[in-house]
C-alpha cells in the first residue's frame, strides 16, 4: 500500500474512516475482554512532542504496545530539532529508523514538510490548526452512543480553534452540520479551517440559539495552548459563552456533551455540565486510544478484516 498519512481529517474519505471505525470497536472489544491481539509486533511508533500532552502521549504508547510494538519519546527539546536540524533532515532520517511517526506541534506546515520527507505514515497527534485524531474520538463516541451522525447537529461553543476547524472538516465528511458560535473577533477562518464550502456550518452570535436542538454541544479551553499571554483578554471575551445547564436544556433532549479535555469548570463549562448524566468526556477520552490503535493499523496494514 502507498504511504498514506493523517495530517488532517479530510485526508481520509468516507470509506476510510467508516473502515476505521469498524476496527474501533473490534479492536476495542478484544481489549475490554482481554484477548492480545498484536497485529504490530516489532514495529516501532516514534512520538514527537513540541507541545504538552497527557492524553495523546498516553493513547499513542499505549496504544502501540497493545497491538505488540514499542514507542520512542522525543521532545524536540531534547532532540536535535530544539537545536535547528532542518524538519526536512530530521524527516528522512527518523522515518529510516522506524515504522510510523506522530508528532504534536504548532504549525501545520511543520507536519507537512516532515511528512513530505518522510518514507512512513505520518499522524497529526495536534497542530495549531487541526487536531483530527480528537475528532475521530468524538464522532466514534457520539456512534457508540447515538448511532450514526450523519444529519444531526452538533453545536461548537467557543474559540475557533483547531478542534473546531477538525469539527467542520468532518462535517463535510461525514454529512452533519455544525453551529458555531464563537464571540466578536473569534469567528471560523474557511480558508484556516481548510473548508470548501459552508453548506455543513451556521455561525451563531448567540450561543444559547447555537444550542437550541443539537444533538452533541461541544466546547474547548477558552485559551488554548501557544495563547496564554492572550488569557486575562479571553476570560472577559469568553464569559457569556459557557456550557452550562440552561444552554443543555435548550438542545436536543437527548443531547450530549463532550469536552477534548483538560477542562476548567466555571469557565466554558459548568461543573454540573461536564460531571452530569448528558456527558460523555470519559468515553471520549478512553476512546483516543481504540480509535488510534485502528488508525495505526490501517496506515500500517491497509484494511485489515
Amino acid at each position: 500500500m502507498a504511504i498514506k498519512h493523517f495530517l488532517q481529517f479530510n485526508d481520509f474519505t468516507r470509506d476510510e474512516l467508516d473502515h476505521v471505525f469498524a476496527r474501533t470497536r473490534w479492536i476495542k472489544q478484544q481489549f475490554k475482554t482481554y484477548q492480545q491481539y498484536w497485529p504490530l509486533t516489532d514495529r516501532t511508533l516514534v512520538m514527537i512532542f513540541e507541545k504538552a500532552s497527557t492524553r495523546t502521549r498516553l493513547s499513542f504508547e499505549a496504544g502501540i504496545q497493545q497491538l505488540g510494538g514499542s514507542a520512542i519519546y522525543l521532545n524536540t527539546r531534547d532532540s536535535q530539532l530544539g537545536r535547528g536540524e532542518p524538519v526536512e533532515d530530521a524527516g528522512q532520517v527518523i522515518s529510516r529508523m522506524s515504522d510510523i511517526v506522530m508528532i504534536r506541534t504548532f504549525e501545520q506546515e511543520v507536519i507537512q514538510r516532515f511528512a513530505a520527507n518522510s518514507r512512513v505514515p505520518v499522524i497529526n497527534g495536534l497542530t495549531n490548526e487541526y487536531h483530527p485524531c480528537q475528532i475521530l474520538a468524538d464522532i466514534y463516541t457520539y456512534i457508540e452512543h447515538r448511532g450514526p451522525i450523519q444529519g444531526k447537529t452538533v453545536a461548537w461553543i467557543g474559540d475557533s480553534n483547531n478542534v473546531c476547524n477538525t469539527w467542520l472538516q468532518a462535517a463535510e465528511v461525514f454529512d452533519f452540520n455544525v453551529h458555531v458560535s464563537t464571540p466578536p473577533g473569534y469567528e471560523v477562518e474557511p480558508e484556516r479551517a481548510g473548508l470548501y464550502g459552508t453548506d455543513h456550518y451556521e455561525e451563531f452570535a448567540d450561543p444559547m440559539e447555537a444550542a437550541r436542538g443539537a444533538d452533541l454541544v461541544t466546547t474547548d479551553v477558552w485559551t488554548s495552548m501557544g495563547f496564554e499571554a492572550e488569557n486575562e483578554e479571553r476570560r472577559r471575551d469568553f464569559a457569556d459563552w459557557q456550557v452550562d445547564a440552561d444552554m443543555m436544556k435548550v438542545a436536543a433532549k437527548d443531547a450530549l456533551f463532550m469536552h477534548c479535555l483538560p477542562a476548567h469548570r466555571g469557565e466554558e463549562v459548568a461543573a454540573e455540565v461536564i460531571d452530569g448524566p448528558q456527558s460523555v468526556v470519559w468515553d471520549e477520552a478512553e476512546n483516543r486510544l481504540h480509535v488510534q490503535k485502528a488508525l495505526m493499523e490501517y496506515l500500517l496494514l491497509g484494511k485489515v478484516k
